[in-house]
């Protein structure tokens, strides 16, 4: 048995894992950072990954230096990420298979994201998915973000379930530290950040997909 506790609900974490946005987001920033004069490199990307709004601003900010006009920057990139989701994103390969298995199961689900709630109507509406969670904690539902359990510890509560008998699923090192933290059972699936030693360790597992968490699921 892969997992060590009886799942009795899932927690999950949006960007990266539910839709293909990290990705977006990253060429988007780049491109507005090259347009600004700079540059913007994967290794500081990676590291706002996962983080709330004013973190990942201060990682931001540390690299672009003080005179920087960070909230020009934010907006265009804001504007542009605005027009692309509309276009349509992607849902991760898995997605809706295991959503059919979670409710088929009669196993609630909730969304756990840094993002806004504006931000997650906007992105998962169009696709019909949003209507298939339960409950959905954002940014401003919690005291403190990833990767603080605040965030997985909301969702717990409102879907009534222990923490403990709650499986999280998250692509980011800062969501994974979030949901160990609150006592999940967590397992990554890798979306920009590999799994490191350290990930292996928080994690019952690693998954390849939402099609390979399934597959664990029905075991």
């Amino acid at each position: 048995m892969v997992f060590p506790r009886p799942i009795r609900a899932v927690v999950f974490d949006m960007d990266g894992l539910l839709i293909d946005t990290e990705v977006l987001i990253r060429d988007l920033m780049m491109a507005v950072a090259a347009d600004h004069g700079t540059r913007l490199p994967n290794e500081v990307f990676v590291r706002m990954v996962g983080l709330p709004e004013a973190d990942s601003d201060a990682v931001a900010r540390a690299h672009f230096g003080p005179r920087f006009d960070l909230a020009a920057f934010n907006r265009e990139v804001d504007e542009r990420a605005y027009g692309a989701i509309q276009a349509g994103v992607a849902l991760k390969a898995g997605l809706l298979e295991l959503l059919d298995h979670l409710e088929g199961a009669a196993v609630p689900r909730a969304i756990a994201t840094s993002s806004s709630h504006a931000s997650v109507r906007n992105k998962l509406e169009p696709s019909g998915v949003l209507a298939r969670f339960d409950a959905v904690v954002a940014a401003g539902d919690y005291a403190r973000g990833k990767p603080h359990p605040d965030p997985f510890l909301v969702a717990a509560e409102r879907l009534g379930v222990a923490p403990d008998l709650c499986l999280a699923l998250e692509d980011s090192h800062n969501g994974v530290r979030s949901a160990h933290s609150a006592g999940m059972m967590t397992v990554m699936v890798p979306d920009l950040l590999d799994a490191t030693e350290e990930m292996h360790e928080k994690c019952v597992t690693i998954a390849e997909s939402l099609h390979h968490v399934r597959d664990l699921l029905i075991r």
